[in-house]
Order: C-alpha cells, then sequence, then structure tokens
C-alpha cells in the first residue's frame, strides 16, 4: 500500500514524534509512506530514512492556538494558508496514496479547516479513493462548545471510514476527555499506545544518581528547567541532567546558563537518545505529555510529573492523575512548583517508588496500526462495496 500520514505540530513536538513512529511502522511494513509534516523543525526528532514531505510551517502563538504564526513569529497570512493547502493537495495528486490518515484532525487543528478539507475534497474526487482514517491520541482537549463535538462528527461521518485511537481502552477510553456518541463508537479502533521498541541503557560517565529533567520538544519548559537549577544547589549528591527542547532551545540554555549556581548541573539541548539516558537515570522531571508518560512506563524510572496546565490545557493534567494511582509517579501542579517542593518530590520518588516494572502490555501500537490498517483496506477494497 502506499500510505500518507499529515501532521501539524504548533507547540510541541509529541505530535511529529508519534506520526514519525506510526510512519516507520507502515514502512517496516513493506508499505511506501510519506510523512508530510506542517509544523516548525524538529531536529531532536530522528526521521531517518522516512520519506518526507515539508509544508511552509508554521506555529501557535505559545499557548494561543487560535493565532497562528509563521517561522519569522509574524501572523500566518491568508497567502501562506493557500500556499500549504497547494502543498497538501500536489502532494495527495501526486502520491495518489491507498490511505490517508490525518494526525488529531478534524479533533483538533480546526484552526486548519481549510487546507484539510481541501485534501479531504480532493481525495474524496478521486477515481481511487484512499482509505481516509483519522489518527489521535489517548486523551484530548476537551471541546468547549457541543458545536465542535457536532462539527466534529459531520466531517467524521462525510470522509472518514475510521479512527484511530492510539490507547488502551482498560486504561484510557477516549470518553475521559471526549463526548462519544454511538454513531462516533462505531468508528473507533483502539490499537493501543504508539511508542518505539524499549530503549537499551546508555552509558553514564558521572557515578553520582542521576535526574533526568526535560520539558519536552515545545518551548514551554522554562518554569521545570528554572526550578530544577535552583533545586539543584539543594541536592549536591546527585547530578541534573537538564534537556532544553523547543526551537528557541539555544536562547533559553543562554538565559539558564547564568542562573546555575552548583557544579551538579549538565545543560544541554534535548538530544535524540532521550529514551536512553532514562534507562539510567535515578528519577525523572518531566511534563506529562503522551511520548514521555509512554518513555517513562516503559522505563520504568521513578518520575516526577509537572503536567502543563497553561491557558485552558488539561491533557497532561489528566494523564498525571491516572499515573498517580500506580506507584513510582509524583505529580507536582505547576503552581506548586518551587525548588523546595521538586526537592522533596524527587526525594519521595525515588525512595517510595523505587524503579518501577517496566511496562509492556499495550505498548504494541505502532504495529497493531498496520494490522488494523491492513485489515480495513482488505475489508473495503475486497468487498461488493468496493472503493472507500
Amino acid at each position: 500500500m502506499k500510505v500518507m500520514i499529515i501532521v501539524t505540530h504548533l507547540l510541541g513536538s509529541g505530535h511529529l514524534s508519534r506520526a514519525a513512529t506510526l510512519a516507520r511502522a507502515f514502512q517496516t511494513a513493506g508499505h511506501n509512506t510519506t510523512l508530510v509534516s506542517g509544523g516548525g523543525p524538529a531536529p531532536h526528532i530522528c526521521l531517518g530514512d522516512l520519506s518526507v514531505v515539508h509544508l511552509m510551517p508554521i506555529r501557535s502563538d505559545g499557548t494561543n492556538f487560535s493565532r497562528l504564526l509563521d517561522m519569522t513569529g509574524a501572523p500566518v497570512t491568508d497567502k501562506l494558508r493557500r500556499h500549504r493547502s497547494q502543498q497538501l493537495t500536489n502532494v495527495l495528486e501526486n502520491l495518489r496514496p491507498d490511505v490517508l490518515i490525518t494526525e488529531l484532525y478534524p479533533f483538533g487543528r480546526r484552526n486548519l479547516a481549510e487546507e484539510f478539507l481541501l485534501l479531504l475534497e480532493t481525495a474524496q474526487g478521486m477515481a481511487r479513493r484512499p482509505l481516509i482514517l483519522c489518527s489521535i491520541r489517548d486523551i484530548l482537549t476537551p471541546p468547549s462548545k457541543p458545536e465542535k463535538v457536532h462539527r466534529t462528527e459531520e466531517v467524521i461521518h462525510s470522509f472518514y471510514y475510521g479512527v484511530l485511537v492510539h490507547s488502551d481502552p482498560a486504561r484510557v477510553p477516549l470518553d475521559i476527555s471526549w463526548p462519544v456518541t454511538d454513531p462516533l463508537r462505531a468508528r473507533l479502533h483502539y490499537t493501543g499506545f504508539v511508542t518505539p521498541t524499549a530503549p537499551e541503557p546508555k552509558a553514564r560517565t558521572v557515578s553520582q544518581p542521576v535526574v533526568l529533567v526535560s520539558g519536552g520538544g515545545g518551548s514551554v519548559g522554562r518554569p521545570v528547567y528554572r526550578t530544577a537549577i535552583a533545586a539543584a544547589a539543594r541536592m549536591p549528591e546527585k547530578t541534573w541532567h537538564i534537556l532544553v527542547g523547543g526551537i528557541k532551545a539555544a536562547d533559553e540554555l543562554a538565559d539558564l546558563v547564568p542562573l546555575i549556581r552548583s557544579e551538579n548541573v549538565i545543560l544541554e539541548p534535548a538530544r535524540p537518545d532521550f529514551r536512553q539516558l532514562l534507562m539510567s537515570a535515578e528519577t525523572s522531571v518531566s511534563m506529562a505529555g503522551y511520548n514521555t508518560v509512554l518513555d517513562l512506563l516503559q522505563t520504568g524510572v521513578p518520575s516526577v510529573l509537572v503536567p502543563f496546565d497553561d491557558g485552558s490545557e488539561v491533557e497532561q493534567t489528566l494523564r498525571a492523575r491516572a499515573l498517580a494511582q500506580t506507584g513510582g509517579f509524583e505529580v507536582l501542579t505547576a503552581s506548586r512548583l518551587t525548588p523546595e517542593a521538586l526537592e522533596v518530590a524527587v526525594r519521595s520518588a525515588a525512595i517510595s517508588g523505587g524503579p518501577r516494572p517496566i511496562t509492556e502490555s499495550g505498548m504494541e501500537g505502532a504495529r497493531r496500526t498496520v494490522d488494523i490498517v491492513e485489515t480495513l483496506a482488505e475489508r473495503v477494497w475486497h468487498s461488493s462495496i468496493g472503493t472507500p
């Protein structure tokens, strides 16, 4: 099959990372796969030998997802929107994929509805219409208005054959964050969690226990980084390895260096071997994004979660609360984030939690996604119904 996956990450890089993992799984299974990325640069995401098409990149204005900016920080113009729409349809018409997967839309990225709808209408009008699917994570941003739910289901009903939910319904059903109606439930396909295979440990050059601090691939980790630097001075017996992410990582690093008052701090940009570093850390301090949480479950490292909750964001808080019910996780809300509180949380996670059993069940979501899509394609194209 020819598979086309479209993703636009606006703040962090989790959406791109998950889409890349899916693309790699399809490629490994022998399918001709193209990943179309509409977000900004994410050098710490290893795309390897994937076939990637980059649209003119855009990003959100911080947590204001209704205001889109280009990479210079200027508001996105109608001309740029038209250019992106044309790029997308050109890729579609050139590839003529058998399977078209949109990441998040129409459950999110509604401010990009114009380009997605043009893409979907173009796909629907093809002589051999692709199997159109939506790919979403475990927890969505809950809709603020009933109209958003209604419009989402309208788009699903008009264009989509199914929705791939990258979660385990026994642990995190979609109903936790989104009102699932009976018609929508009939189109859901739970895949399990999408994550790469478990990493191998990374050898350390320091003899002290390591606290690995990360803020994801976005530009919202500043409070965590700064608090960690201050907490490190209170815990000289541990090495604090702080990884700074986001497109402005270099500027952030320059601002953080003068704050360091102790010799037990390693400060550097986010690294592609983050998961390997986790394997040899005593404790992790991070936000509670989808990919990070799966890394923590796979590596078993005791963890302090500081869920991102600026603006109307509740996704990470919901995820952190679910994890708090298991051992080895401490949750520290942003409003309580102080050096003293972080010190207490790190000590508590390391002592009371200890290394957790590594979670393997439900982590084969990438392979299961390929299996599900292959089955759906077989069902549609070789049934009496004909092409989707």
